[in-house]
């Protein structure tokens, strides 16, 4: 194999994996990937020396992600309310003992 050619390899098995996101195929998955090769992209930039368009772009990608993510912070608060809650009883029935 060349040396150009594992940028080519690299761009057909993004773009089958971008019509395999289209087919309903690693949906979750892709809606992912796209927001993680942003941040990618932006950690390139920032170390190539233009940290302010790194920093921009990261940051862009960073809250793409974030919006994708987010429903785990709702798991995340909810499972933390449910164990300080059961905390909060656990200590009210022990001090009247």
């Amino acid at each position: 194999m060349r040396s150009g050619n594992g940028l080519a390899v690299l761009l057909i098995a993004f773009g089958a994996l971008l019509i395999l996101g289209k087919l309903g195929i690693f949906g979750f998955l892709m809606g992912l990937l796209i927001p993680i090769l942003i941040v990618g992209l932006g950690v390139m930039a920032w170390r190539n020396g233009n940290r302010f368009l790194g920093g921009v772009i990261g940051l862009i990608g960073g809250l793409m992600l974030l919006g994708k993510l987010s429903f785990l912070f709702v798991w995340a608060a909810a499972i933390a309310l449910i164990f300080f809650g059961v905390s909060m009883i656990r200590r009210r029935a022990g001090t009247r003992v």
